[in-house]
């Protein structure tokens, strides 16, 4: 690339860093207005890409399967926090992705505060538990600038914690820059401990302890398995892809094996998610699927016998649900990238649901209208996963759309 870009100033004042072993920090004590602009407007809008992939970071330890368990986001309450969870039988999180906006921070605020109204439940076990987050969370560039005006800001009265798998903006750097890829996002959430971040900007939310970009994350009753799908447009790219590309290798898949080899190992009888921002596939009008991906997926699954229960995904910026059938199990994938960014991406055409796209493959819903977030419930049993717009209010609960699966069966209803 050859644009020159303009040096980006954002002055606050950076708070001293926390003391290793800290305890962490989600929300303000106190919810406050939300901003009508950002303090960084975005500059780099007429370069948004990149053509090349870029290395993948190693994880903590340079481990196989990086493990990631929900008692060490809560500190010193995490012990009690899973406790609780596993008293009141079910877990309730959240999940989007393509929350960061170039335009301001209008439509992600109106996202964000939706699901800050998930926490004034009648009762505790309906309250989320974490913000799972599918990728892209700052626009165009992963630049550490940018993470005040579309992380910190828009979630500052989000009181729970928020991790997840970088997007293909978190992970490309502007040509001129000196940082390397993903280094502000390694920055926010892959620290040792929880502290205070400088681009936090003087907001309390600390940052987050993830082993690295790919991981496992246990919870009671859940295990999602993250990984990241590097800085195309398109495809999402895992690996190496037999030769295909020479810069990465298959860690990846080594990590989506073992992390299955050992939910297998252990009879293992939760949900399983796989979350990655490209979608294997989607009928978005501004990006395709990622076939190879799907196939690197497909292979850790086969070698390992074991298959996820829903797969996850953002990057194209609508709502849409689909039914996979394989080994005569029923998954759901699922695409969520309508977090915030702006414009919502259109459909490739009008579909009446379900639309029979393979005897495979069936597009069951999607919305191309609203913006709007995942509320997923599991017990020992099922999994049920919602879509709740932002259209709807702080004041209405019932969602748009929702796929109930039963564990045991992999079985839709």
């Amino acid at each position: 690339m050859t644009t020159q870009k303009q040096p980006l100033k954002h002055k606050k004042k950076h708070p001293a860093p926390s003391s290793p072993g800290s305890q962490p920090v989600f929300a303000q004590p106190k919810p406050s207005p939300d901003p009508t602009g950002f303090k960084d407007p975005v500059t780099d809008q007429n370069d948004q890409g990149l053509n090349t992939l870029e290395a993948v970071p190693v994880p903590t330890n340079g481990a196989v399967e990086p493990i990631l368990t929900l008692q060490q986001i809560y500190g010193s309450a995490g012990a009690a926090k899973a406790a609780a969870i596993q008293t009141s039988g079910q877990i309730v999180f959240h999940s989007v992705g393509d929350t960061g906006s170039v335009s301001g921070p209008t439509t992600q605020s109106l996202v964000a505060d939706k699901m800050v109204t998930d926490f004034t439940e009648a009762n505790p076990a309906d309250i989320p538990s974490f913000f799972y987050h599918l990728g892209d969370y700052v626009y165009y560039f992963g630049e550490a600038t940018y993470y005040y005006d579309q992380f910190y800001e828009p979630y500052r009265d989000y009181p729970a914690p928020i991790l997840g798998v970088p997007g293909n903006h978190d992970g490309v750097v502007y040509a001129a820059d000196s940082a390397p890829t993903l280094a502000a996002f390694l920055a926010n959430f892959c620290t040792a401990a929880p502290t205070q971040a400088p681009d936090a900007g003087g907001l309390l939310r600390t940052t987050m302890i993830q082993p690295g970009v790919y991981f496992t994350f246990e919870a009671p009753f859940v295990r999602i398995l993250g990984l990241y799908s590097n800085v195309l447009e398109d495809p999402g790219v895992i690996s190496g892809q037999n030769g295909q590309n020479t810069i990465l290798d298959n860690r990846q898949v080594a990590f989506l094996t073992a992390a299955l080899e050992r939910i297998k190992s252990e009879n293992f009888t939760g949900a399983i998610l796989i979350a990655v921002h490209h979608p294997p596939f989607t009928g978005g009008a501004a990006h395709g699927g990622s076939p190879l991906m799907l196939a690197d997926i497909d292979s850790a699954c086969t070698a390992a016998g074991v298959w996820p229960h829903a797969v996850l995904s953002g990057h194209a910026h609508n709502y849409q649900r689909y039914t996979r059938t394989i080994n005569g199990l029923q998954i759901p994938f699922l695409v969520a990238g309508c977090g915030g960014h702006s414009p919502l991406s259109a459909m490739r055409g009008i579909y009446r649901t379900p639309y029979v796209i393979d005897s495979t493959l069936t597009l069951e819903s999607y919305d191309a209208t609203d913006y709007g977030y995942l509320r997923i419930l599991v017990n020992a049993e099922t999994m049920a996963i919602e879509f709740h717009p932002e259209s709807d209010g702080g004041t209405t609960k019932t969602p748009n759309d929702v796929v109930t699966i039963t564990l045991a069966t992999h079985s839709i209803s």
